[in-house]
């Protein structure tokens, strides 16, 4: 069994950050020690990693990815191998993707089909969300069963009528269910059917470029809907989770709920901090690489959210990495604003984005790692296992260089997408070693894991409190 020994780092976990020696044997953490301790022969490595002036953090969670998803008659363009590749890249060690039920199918016959996609494929260790597009007798009685196999998370949608979309009836017996089975709903907070009528009337205008795509799904949707979603968890009883939550009209919607005790929590996503609507009226079609749901925002937006993050009232941030490349695929809506595949591409670089924060003195490195890592695994069920750096917990980790400067792009990133939303985008802090249990994935600049290494997680429920 190898022994590995992380040594000279400052360890950070949510609750707080102190120098020790990271000892590692086989796939789990061990001890941490008083750091040079070691030398006195307390922990005999096979392998030292020196991380003297680094960071050393749990791996990265993001709760929120789509690989190779079918969308807007494509598929979005990173697989499970070239997705989770990228992912170990950035320090993200888990990841947690979406089985989609078709209408008509059953949640089941869904999972099957994802895990056969994503088993013997992944990097790094993944678990699945269940996506319900057809709320029925049927596929409520299912829902048990998948949280069995480790499914505890199932997702609905306010948005995309006819094809996604449920009504607030579906919606409520859909939080019942979950209620009873300690499962948590996931919420995609959009008035579809309002959206639906407004990309009609600026089709009808001829307004068909990219920029129109923002304006047809205005942020008092996203809070109306947000508003509604979270009176109907409270009716059931049930925990609920937003996901890629964009705009002050919904954080404040939250707000409102977690003030008066209500058991709801919201993640965003690094382009709702860093990206504006502006970026969506670039010359030609460029703006076509922008286009996702909801919308990039005014840039006003930003300092709300940032401040959600730093207060608490934010609780995660995920990806919602849906990548889609531009040649072939955004072009599919040319002419179309209303046909452009949604997604952005992003599992690469949120835990560098995230660090911003940090060097902005908008949040402390120990929400940084609460953030991208601690409280997702701590939602989603996978904690203590993941998110935390103690004996017992999955040797995830990653050695972080807080004072190296780099350069996103297109040219060097790992995601299998022929765009950068951040080209150009200068960041201080870089992933320089990351371990998935045990396993050197990224070291000295070259990937040195393997494909297929990464297991599938059976998530339990989170604690009825958080």
């Amino acid at each position: 069994m190898i022994r590995t020994l992380i040594s000279g780092g400052t360890v950070v976990a949510a609750t707080g950050s102190f120098p020790a020696d990271v000892a590692i044997e086989g796939e789990r953490i061990v001890s941490l020690y008083e750091p040079g301790s070691t030398l006195l022969g307390h922990f005999n490595a096979d392998k030292v990693i020196d991380a003297a002036g680094k960071l050393v953090v749990p791996g990265g969670v993001d709760v929120h990815t789509h690989m190779e998803m079918p969308s807007a008659g494509t598929v979005s363009a990173d697989t499970f191998e070239t997705g989770t590749l990228a992912a170990a890249w950035g320090g993200t060690t888990t990841i947690v993707d979406f089985a989609g039920q078709a209408r008509g199918s059953g949640l089941r016959e869904a999972w099957e089909a994802e895990m056969v996609k994503a088993d013997g494929h992944c990097v790094v260790d993944f678990g699945l969300h269940m996506i319900v597009s057809d709320v029925n007798d049927s596929s409520l009685a299912e829902m048990d069963a998948m949280v069995e196999e480790g499914v505890t998370s199932f997702k609905l949608f306010m948005a995309y009528p006819g094809v996604l979309y449920s009504d607030d009836g579906q919606i409520l017996r859909a939080m019942q269910k979950a209620s009873q089975c300690a499962a948590t709903i996931m919420m995609h907070a959009e008035n579809g059917i309002a959206i639906d009528v407004l990309v009609s009337q600026a089709l009808q205008r001829n307004e068909r470029d990219p920029r129109y795509h923002a304006s047809s799904r205005p942020s008092a949707l996203e809070g109306e809907a947000t508003h509604r979603a979270i009176v109907l968890a409270q009716v059931a009883g049930a925990p609920l989770y937003i996901v890629h939550l964009s705009a002050a009209e919904a954080l404040s919607e939250v707000v409102t709920a977690r003030d008066a005790g209500a058991l709801v929590h919201a993640e965003t996503c690094p382009q709702y901090l860093f990206l504006s609507e502006g970026s969506l009226d670039q010359p030609g079609f460029e703006g076509a690489k922008f286009v996702c749901s909801p919308p990039l925002r005014g840039s006003s937006h930003h300092q709300d959210l940032w401040r959600g993050l730093a207060v608490g009232d934010l609780s995660v941030v995920a990806t919602d990495h849906c990548p889609f490349c531009f040649k072939g695929q955004k072009e599919l809506g040319r002419g179309d604003f209303s046909r452009i595949p949604n997604g952005l591409p992003g599992v690469e670089h949120r835990m560098e984005l995230i660090y911003q924060g940090v060097v902005e003195g908008r949040i402390s490195q120990e929400r940084w790692v609460e953030l991208t890592s601690t409280a997702p695994a701590r939602l989603f069920g996978m904690y203590p296992a993941k998110g935390v750096i103690q004996p017992g917990a999955d040797a995830d980790l990653v050695v972080f260089d807080p004072r190296t400067v780099h350069t996103l792009s297109a040219a060097s990133h790992h995601m299998a997408v022929d765009y950068s939303c951040y080209e150009g985008q200068n960041l201080t802090g870089r992933v320089e070693t990351v371990m998935s249990r045990g396993r050197v994935l990224v070291e000295g600049g070259a990937f040195v894991g393997a494909v297929g290494g990464g297991r599938y997680l059976k998530r339990s429920a989170p604690p009825a409190h958080l």
